[in-house]
Parts: structure tokens; C-alpha cells; sequence
């Protein structure tokens, strides 16, 4: 007997009239709403943008304006003294302070670089903690190690040793608040190094202070130069921690953000523009180099 066969209805949508044009598929009508959500929600997001950004532009604007027509406090003999006292203090323990990052900091980040485990944690998290620390809290804290009743501090004044207030202490605080960021943009340089380039070059008889120093420097020296750079230009900008283990004395400890300070307190506004001035300018030339040597180091 034949197979009985059903019948396959298609219902078919009614021809369009010139009265009734043909109905949008209902993907066409998703498409084109989820396309006019998504351009709101980008104009939100622009007007959000561009007023962050005004938010981070504008006092920077206004200082440079500000400080166009306070440029004439430089004329005063005391503001002219005050600069050059504070700009020569705070270059000198700065570089001081950069060649003692360096030199400490580097075997720290290729340390952290080539060993695993979870001291390393512990060391990264303790390297990472004058970052966050606030600034007071870090003058506090070096006060307790080295002043003259602090725990090393103490044996210190003991065999006629003073720490505290003193130039040395500009450099101590600069140090610490400055060396975290050299460890970690050089430790991130390390990371990057190809191991494989260091295991040749030991297999072809080098030592590894010359697989260290030929290879592994070569190869991540824009990172270091960068990290170089950034703990610097922190090491010039400290602050907090330096007001507070150091002091603020004229030729002794007063670098230019408190010499900044110090015009502030006493009412000369346009002194302590001028000045913040010149930090400025000092940080944008950080800022390009910093940059420059990014992408230069950056693999293409």
C-alpha cells in the first residue's frame, strides 16, 4: 500500500499594498535599537571621558597661567635664593639617592626576576608597601628606625651618629619611597629577557657575570633606564616623608617641594607658584623621556 503523505502548509505573509508596506523583520527591529543603545551609551561614556579629563587638564592649565604672570617673584633676591638653594639640594641628594637605587635595586629586581616561590611574594608585597604607604606614615616610620630613639637609630647616636634632620635624612627618604618603582619597571625589563639568549651564551663559555652584564643589561636597558628615571623624578617630588624625618631647614633639608611649602605658609603665593612651576616643567621633561625610552624598549 502507498505510504500516506501529509501535506506541508506554508503560510505565507500577505503581499504588500500600497497601504500596508511589508513588516521589518524582527532582527532588523533588534538590530536597529541595540544600535541607538549603543550610541547612547558612547556619548555617556565620551561625556564621562571628557570630563575626567577636564578634571586632570584644568589644574594643570591654571598653574602654567598662573605661574606666566607670577614669573616676576623671581625678581625678589630671597625667592631667587631660595630656588637655587632648593634646586641644588634637591638635584644633589636626588642623584644620590638614584645611584643608591640603582645599584641596590637592580640585583633586587633580577633576583625577584629569576626566582619563584612564596618568599618572593612576601618580598614583592614588602617592596610594593612604600607605594601605598602614606607619606606621613613613611616619615613616621623611618623616625622610628634611624632617629635618635629609633630601633638602629638609637646605636647610632650612641657612637655620635646622627641621622635624623640632617641631608643624610633627605637621601634616606628619598630612597624609600623612590626605590619601588625602579625594582619593579626593572624587574618587569627582566621578565621580558629570552632565557634562551642568556642559556647560549653560557653554553658558549661565559660566565655568568658576563652572561649578566653582556646579555641580560643589554637587553632590558630601556626598562631600566625608565625605572631609572620614574624613581628619580619620585626621589624629587618627595614630600611628606622628608618633612618629617628631615625636617625643613633652608640649605640643609629643604628640597623644592617644601621650599614650595614653606613660600605657601608664609603668604608669598606667587614664590611658591614660580616654584611649583619649575617642578612642573621638570616633570613633563621626565614624563616625554619616559615615553621615548617606552617605546623604544618595546618590542616591534
Amino acid at each position: 500500500m502507498p505510504r500516506n503523505h501529509r501535506k506541508r502548509i506554508h503560510l505565507k505573509s500577505p503581499p504588500p499594498t500600497a497601504g500596508h508596506p511589508a513588516p521589518h523583520p524582527p532582527e532588523t527591529r533588534f538590530s536597529a535599537a541595540q544600535r541607538s543603545g549603543t550610541s547612547g551609551f558612547r556619548i555617556v561614556l565620551i561625556l564621562i571621558a571628557i570630563a575626567g579629563l577636564g578634571l586632570l587638564a584644568l589644574p594643570i592649565v591654571a598653574l602654567a597661567w598662573r605661574a606666566f604672570h607670577a614669573w616676576g617673584a623671581f625678581d625678589n633676591p630671597r625667592t631667587r635664593n631660595i630656588l637655587l638653594d632648593a634646586m641644588a639640594l634637591s638635584a644633589t641628594t636626588s642623584l644620590i639617592a638614584l645611584a643608591v637605587i640603582v645599584a641596590a635595586g637592580t640585583p633586587i629586581a633580577f633576583t625577584l626576576a629569576r626566582t619563584s616561590g612564596r618568599w618572593v611574594r612576601v618580598v614583592d608585597a614588602l617592596i610594593d608597601l612604600p607605594i601605598i604607604l602614606p607619606p606621613a606614615v613613611a616619615g613616621i616610620a623611618l623616625l622610628a628606625a634611624f632617629g635618635r630613639r629609633g630601633l638602629l637609630g638609637s646605636w647610632l647616636d650612641t657612637a655620635g651618629i646622627s641621622v635624623g634632620f640632617t641631608t643624610a635624612a633627605v637621601v634616606m627618604a628619598q630612597i624609600f619611597v623612590a626605590a619601588p618603582f625602579f625594582i619593579r619597571t626593572a624587574r618587569a625589563g627582566f621578565l621580558r629577557v629570552d632565557r634562551h639568549l642568556e642559556e647560549a651564551a653560557a653554553d658558549l663559555g661565559a660566565t655568568p657575570f658576563r652572561v649578566f652584564w653582556r646579555v641580560t643589561l643589554p637587553l632590558c636597558r630601556g626598562s631600566l633606564l625608565a625605572g631609572a628615571i620614574l624613581a628619580w623624578a619620585r626621589a624629587l617630588g618627595e614630600f611628606g616623608a622628608t618633612i618629617m624625618f628631615a625636617g625643613n631647614r633652608q640649605g640643609v633639608t629643604q628640597t623644592m617641594p617644601l621650599a614650595i611649602y614653606e613660600r605657601f605658609g608664609a603668604g608669598d603665593l606667587n614664590a611658591a607658584i614660580a616654584l611649583s612651576a619649575v617642578l612642573l616643567a621638570t616633570s613633563v621633561v621626565f614624563l616625554i623621556v619616559v615615553r621615548v625610552l617606552g617605546e623604544s624598549s618595546s618590542p616591534r
